[in-house]
């Protein structure tokens, strides 16, 4: 879920521990055999599966299941389905911007599953166009902070196309175009500076300001959506203050 990016780290965490576990190592194998397929299962030359099998690993996915989705992915094992990517848009309660990034084998099924958990959460469908235009593509990578200061991360990917370094508490938060993610990421990795992820997200070029309630809403419709096997990313177009953030975890 990316929208509020403090709360898509606190939310990565608990995912990682909580009951969601095997939804998540789904999910993860999906994006590898995905990777594998379109791109090969030759890690060097594949950048996309790189960086798949690097957030699988930080997940504590087990080793011989990422094995599995590359050769599945790459055709060297039988049992690889034919996923595709579909964009879903629609809004939200308060009129937040939604996109849903579906990676399925069922189109029908993919469909059925976000149409009902938005109408059944104060969301609404939206035609093709309507929303995406309120985001951008790009490059985040998500760095601990650990020992790291904001000047050592700039530092290392500056040259390598990075727009900006946000401070998100217990992590760095690194933006670019699209297209320097490889670029960026390789930066830090020349630095020896480690990071959770690197993925292409659809970043808001807006923000709908969220109360308590307004938050509480927008977050169980994206649980809602998460929680469809279809359903890979979730993004939307809200902020979440600290106050009203600790509120709600309360």
């Amino acid at each position: 879920m990316s929208g509020h990016s403090k709360w898509a780290t606190t939310k990565h965490k608990k995912a990682v521990i909580d009951a969601k576990r095997g939804k998540l190592f789904a999910k993860l194998i999906k994006n590898i055999e995905v990777a594998a397929r379109t791109g090969g299962a030759d890690v060097e030359g594949n950048p996309t599966l790189f960086d798949a099998i690097q957030k699988a690993k930080k997940s504590s996915v087990p080793n011989k299941n990422i094995d599995s989705a590359v050769k599945r992915g790459a055709g060297l094992e039988a049992g690889g389905a034919d996923y595709e990517t579909i964009m879903y848009e629609g809004y939200g309660p308060n009129g937040v911007a939604v996109l849903i990034e579906c990676l399925t084998d069922n189109r029908n099924r993919a469909a059925s599953d976000v149409r009902v958990a938005m109408t059944r959460n104060g969301g609404s469908m939206a035609d093709p166009g309507s929303v995406s235009y309120l985001f951008h593509r790009k490059g985040v990578v998500i760095v601990p902070k650990g020992e790291l200061s904001e000047d050592d991360v700039l530092g290392a990917v500056l040259d390598a196309g990075a727009e900006e370094v946000n401070d998100l508490g217990e992590s760095f938060e690194v933006l670019s175009e699209a297209t320097d993610l490889v670029a960026v990421r390789t930066a830090l990795q020349k630095e020896g500076i480690d990071y959770d992820s690197a993925d292409t997200n659809f970043v808001p070029t807006m923000q709908v300001e969220l109360d308590e309630e307004g938050a509480r809403k927008i977050f169980k419709l994206v649980d809602a959506l998460e929680d469809s096997d279809d359903v890979q990313n979730v993004f939307a177009n809200f902020d979440v203050s600290d106050e009203v953030m600790a509120k709600v975890d309360a």
